[in-house]
């Protein structure tokens, strides 16, 4: 079963159009943070210069240290969570 269920969701006087949009937007904000991060450690890693296997080791224990969930599922957690508000247009 997915929770928060999407009448959990809606009762808040949301319909399910502004949800869906919210959740997509929220997704995209997620996913382009968790790329920047991963580019980040990648440059503290040093990965792009020449080197010893122990940087391509560091560089994969960091990038694993980032959280398997989908962008999709963290969105509509924080949404239902109120970390994220819908705003109406």
């Amino acid at each position: 079963m997915i929770f928060p269920s999407i009448e959990q969701l809606t009762k808040n006087t949301y319909n399910r159009y502004e949800l869906v949009i919210a959740t997509a937007k929220a997704a995209r904000i997620i996913t382009d943070d968790l790329n920047e991060q991963k580019e980040e450690a990648e440059r503290n890693a040093g990965f792009k210069e020449p080197g010893t296997n122990d940087k391509m080791n560091q560089i994969q224990k960091e990038i694993k240290d980032f959280p398997e969930e989908k962008p999709v599922k963290s969105a509509i957690q924080k949404i239902f969570e109120g970390e994220f508000l819908i705003i109406a247009e």
